[in-house]
This record gives structure tokens, C-alpha cells and sequence, in this order.
């Protein structure tokens, strides 16, 4: 499919896991992708997309990935505001720098970069037919996990704000949705399952489709939110978890 030819893309947290897939799958459907990331040997493995190396805690990462959209892209019709980090600490060793830093990567980012990037999403939904943002939550977003406290409180947060900007957004043509990965395999958790079998057997168990993730597979949710097919999808948090969270 070339669902998205000659479509203009950022994508945060573009060098490993969910990011990089989502940058490669758009890129093979025909997009123009800026892929940004801390990590800049990570982002070398994206040689089909221009790249940005970006801190998107940073209290100027709107701006600069603004004027890096203006000068690589020449507009803006799809943010994927995926860049995530999944610290976390029991309520007696979670620390202020803990929650700050969980908060600035997972919601601050997102808050940021659509606050930025909204002109040029309107300006192409209303001169190009599309305008999209797509947000990388969590399982987490409407459940919780003991030891995640800001993690999961940064995902419930992505949540919200998505909901509250298909609201602002929806008259101008802008689509906000937000996708829910289960227990994927990418860089932050692949060493987790590596160490230890019996929590990657407990969620290859949990899961009605009997596998762990791939970050293809929520690239492919991300993609389908980003394409023509959700014109009228807004406001939704896709779940991507193999149907594990249908298991008690």
C-alpha cells in the first residue's frame, strides 16, 4: 500500500522500538519522514528519512522541531509523538528527579510538540485533506502497575490530553487518537524479558494471541490512525496488546 504518498511525518523517539518501526513503515507506504531522537547512532539506521537529533524533554524541543519540520519537510501532515522512557521506583524511593524526568520525556513532549506543530496540522487539513497526530500511551493508560507510579501516571496523562485535543482540534479537521501497546519487544524491554523468563512467559500466557509484541505491530495501529481510513476516528485509544488485558 502507498497510503501515504508524499505525506509529511515526525516522529519522536525514532532510533530503536516503536519509533524506528513506525518511521520505516511510513517511509515504505511513501512518506516523508523527519525521524527525531536523542540516541543519533540510533537514528543513522534510518537512512530513508531525514533526522533530528532532539531531546524532546528540552524546553525549546517545540521550536527546534518546528523550524527542523520547515526546513526538511516544507510542512507537517502526521505527528507520532511516540519518545518514552519507563523509569519507575516503589512510592518510598520515587524521588522528585524520578517524576520529573518521567514526566518531561512521556507528557511534557507531547504537550510541547503538538502545541507547536497544531498550526501546520490545521494548515494541512485544510489544504491537504489531512491533519494528524497520533500518541504512544499505554496498557498503563487506563490501568496501573505497583512500582510505576510516574510512568503510569505520565500514561493516563497522554491519554487525557488526547482526548482534550480531537476536542480543540476536531473543527479545524485535526485527528488526535492515541495507540495503547501491550508487552512489546523494543529496546527499554527487551533486557527485561531477556532476565527474566518468568515474566516474559507470564505475559506470552496472559496474551490471547499467545506471542509478545513486535513494534511492527503497533507501528501498523499507528499507521492505520494516520491514514485516510480514520478520517472519522478521533479521540480513541487503540489497544495493542495481543488481547492480554482481556485475561483476568
Amino acid at each position: 500500500m502507498r497510503r501515504f504518498e508524499g505525506v509529511r511525518c515526525l516522529v519522536t523517539g525514532a532510533a530503536d522500538g516503536i519509533g524506528r518501526a513506525t518511521a520505516r513503515r511510513l517511509v515504505d507506504e511513501g512518506a516523508r519522514v523527519l525521524a527525531c531522537d536523542i540516541d543519533e547512532t540510533g537514528l543513522r539506521d534510518l537512512p530513508e528519512a531525514a533526522t533530528l537529533v532532539l531531546d524532546v524533554a528540552a524546553s525549546d524541543a517545540g521550536a527546534v522541531a518546528a523550524e527542523a519540520i520547515a526546513r526538511h519537510l516544507g510542512g507537517l501532515d502526521v505527528l507520532v509523538n511516540n519518545a518514552g522512557i519507563a523509569d519507575g521506583a516503589p512510592l518510598a524511593d520515587l524521588t522528585d528527579a524520578l517524576w520529573r524526568r518521567v514526566m518531561a520525556v512521556n507528557l511534557d513532549s507531547v504537550l510541547r510538540l503538538s502545541r507547536a506543530c497544531a498550526p501546520l496540522l490545521v494548515t494541512a487539513a485544510q489544504e491537504r485533506g489531512r491533519g494528524r497526530i497520533v500518541n504512544v500511551g499505554s496498557v498503563m493508560s487506563e490501568r496501573a502497575a505497583t512500582g510505576m507510579a510516574a510512568y503510569t501516571a505520565s500514561k493516563h496523562a497522554v491519554a487525557g490530553l488526547s482526548k482534550v485535543l480531537a476536542l480543540e482540534l476536531g473543527g479545524c479537521g485535526v485527528t488526535v487518537n492515541y495507540v495503547q501497546p501491550g508487552a512489546i519487544v523494543t529496546g527499554i524491554t527487551r533486557h527485561v524479558f531477556e532476565a527474566d523468563h518468568t515474566f516474559r512467559d507470564f505475559w506470552i500466557g496472559k496474551a490471547a494471541l499467545g506471542r509478545l509484541g513486535r513494534p511492527e505491530d503497533v507501528a501498523a495501529a499507528i499507521a492505520f490512525l494516520a491514514s485516510p481510513d480514520a478520517d472519522f476516528v478521533t479521540g480513541h485509544g487503540l489497544v495493542v496488546d495481543g488481547g492480554a488485558m482481556q485475561s483476568p
